[in-house]
């Protein structure tokens, strides 16, 4: 009986330490169920809450690693379950043991190209669970206190997450909110390009080349982006302004440099924009600049290398220079 009451006891916080995998529900006109690791029990989380984090798994689908990884990451940048939300959700295929039928299941990698789930709840687009997330998190009568929401995504993850930083359109809801937004990048293997042009040498010109005439299209570029994208009716130029005006900080292990490293993108299309994680990161950010002087738009994204690292993504967010380069401020 007194293990019984002790139970009745814990606190959302604790149980929710203790049983982090939890299931929340996105959407507004047709709402679905979502897989989530959390460090709160979402049906009653504190009004303190004022940070939410996000960080996305790799190809694994293994976001319970994924959730130990965030929770060092938290502890060293200082932050606690009483004022930071964190979650690790989950991209699930229809074969995963977490997996149900009133989720979005996506076959193998597809939901890292934003793409529509395929089983369960079928036709919901990767993107639109980042957006109906967006608005979970920002709706004042669930998170009274929310100030801030941080995206971040490792390895397939970081690919969801750079598109999602280009593409994106949940945060028009954000302002008027009082939230703000930013995005992390972390080590993908491929980038979305706005044109057709890649570094060769030392400037930028489009690839001329009928080996690889996908190389322009989505994922690594906009030509035959999603409908998600294209319905925004957007130009090239205003996506690129709206891209640039986002808080977006990329990030990769300095020896996440190896051009054979395993489960690494090696299409031709992947191959214009680097041999490398670290190389097509650092060639990312030339490009940035490249598309900033032809617009005249003003860009700021951070990009640094963490020291002593490769591809693990348990290693990179445990470093405490992580910690302090992502939540400076505490």
């Amino acid at each position: 009986m007194l293990a019984g009451l002790s139970l009745l006891c814990l606190s959302p916080l604790t149980q929710a330490a203790e049983q982090p995998w939890q299931t929340i529900q996105l959407g507004s006109t047709d709402p679905y169920a979502f897989g989530v690791f959390s460090n709160v029990d979402v049906q009653h989380p504190p009004a303190t809450l004022q940070r939410a984090v996000i960080l996305i798994h790799g190809i694994k689908r293994n976001a319970d690693v994924y959730y130990k990884a965030g929770t060092q990451l938290l502890k060293n940048a200082g932050l606690n379950a009483e004022n930071t939300l964190f979650f690790a959700p989950n991209f699930l295929t229809d074969e995963d043991s977490r997996s149900s039928r009133d989720m979005p299941l996506w076959p193998a990698s597809k939901w890292m190209h934003g793409t529509d789930s395929e089983y369960g709840r079928k036709g919901i687009l990767a993107f639109q669970v980042l957006d109906d997330m967006v608005a979970y998190l920002s709706d004042r009568q669930r998170f009274p206190a929310m100030r801030e929401i941080v995206f971040m995504g490792h390895s397939a993850g970081g690919q969801l997450m750079q598109r999602y930083s280009v593409l994106g359109s949940g945060d028009r809801l954000l302002q008027e909110r009082g939230v703000s937004i930013r995005y992390v990048v972390s080590s993908p293997s491929s980038y979305v390009y706005f044109d057709e042009n890649r570094l060769q040498g030392d400037t930028f010109a489009p690839v001329l080349t009928v080996m690889c005439p996908s190389y322009n299209h989505y994922r690594y570029s906009l030509d035959k982006a999603p409908a998600y994208f294209t319905g925004q009716k957007l130009s090239v130029e205003q996506t690129f302004r709206r891209y640039a005006a986002r808080n977006v900080t990329y990030m990769v292990g300095e020896h996440d440099n190896n051009p054979k490293a395993g489960v690494m993108d090696r299409s031709c299309g992947a191959a214009t924009q680097g041999d490398s994680r670290v190389r097509r990161q650092l060639n990312y950010m030339k490009y940035e600049q490249f598309l900033a002087a032809r617009w005249q738009v003003a860009i700021n994204h951070r990009q640094f290398q963490v020291q002593g690292v490769g591809h693990d993504a348990f290693t990179l967010y445990a470093k405490p220079q992580v910690a302090a380069a992502l939540f400076p401020a505490h």
